[in-house]
């Protein structure tokens, strides 16, 4: 009997749909950070119930827009010969400032402090919406550890390009660390329920970085605890 998990049938119709589903939310989300933004020029109480409400539920779209943008990158094989990969000598400091742009109605609404550092002549070779992606979701994801403050800080460390995101929570778990190396081993991490991660995300970042090749070395990332902050620290390495 023919396998139907292997069909490339249902493959594809699966990822039409998550693209369908994929857009919804990136309509919904705008829709959010334009409310968002509005009562913030009004200077709305961030103790406000329906403001604390529309923060949370912009905030949960935002992750749940990673996550399929995610999958349909994977399903598309990313760092496979026909994926669009398009690295380009980019001033980081600007592609920093993107990141801060897409992030700062969520971080506001929900009362965090978000740092920057970043040389600001500083030129790297790299794909600009890609890394773009792995960061924002880096900072998505510190949102759920932190106390009040994120640190997003960039710096050359010899031949390879340092990004690191940092929060002043209380630290990874160790079975987040684990999953950081597991997926630098090209592993998934299975699903925790407890914690609602498939650790897709992770999966996700280190396939980006593997990508980014110079020289015979390939880009890496790593969870640690500590950094600048005292909390987590997701570090994205690029050659």
């Amino acid at each position: 009997m023919e396998d139907q998990h292997s069909s490339p049938e249902l493959f594809l119709f699966l990822a039409s749909t998550v693209h369908d589903m994929k857009n919804s939310i990136s309509v919904l989300s705008g829709t959010l950070e334009s409310l968002l933004a509005a009562e913030q020029a009004k200077d709305v109480p961030q103790a406000d119930p329906a403001y604390l409400q529309m923060a949370q539920m912009l905030y949960q779209t935002k992750r749940l827009n990673d996550n399929l943008i995610q999958l349909l990158a994977l399903y598309k094989e990313v760092g496979k010969p026909g994926y669009p990969f398009d690295v380009q000598p980019q001033l980081v400091s600007q592609v920093i400032d993107q990141v801060v742009d897409q992030e700062k109605i969520l971080l506001a609404s929900k009362g965090i402090r978000l740092e920057t550092a970043c040389p600001p002549e500083l030129i790297w070779t790299l794909d600009e919406d890609l890394v773009i992606g792995v960061l924002a979701h880096a900072i998505n994801n510190a949102i759920r550890y932190t106390r009040d403050t994120i640190r997003l800080s960039v710096r050359q460390a010899g031949e390879v390009l340092e990004l690191r995101v940092e929060d002043n929570g209380d630290g990874y778990t160790q079975a987040l660390l684990d999953a950081g190396s597991a997926a630098m081993d090209g592993m998934a991490a299975g699903v925790n329920f407890s914690t609602n991660s498939t650790g897709l995300g992770l999966y996700f970042s280190s396939e980006v970085a593997k990508m980014h090749k110079h020289r015979g070395s390939s880009g890496s990332i790593a969870l640690e605890n500590g950094g600048a902050l005292g909390g987590g620290c997701f570090i994205l390495r690029l050659p």
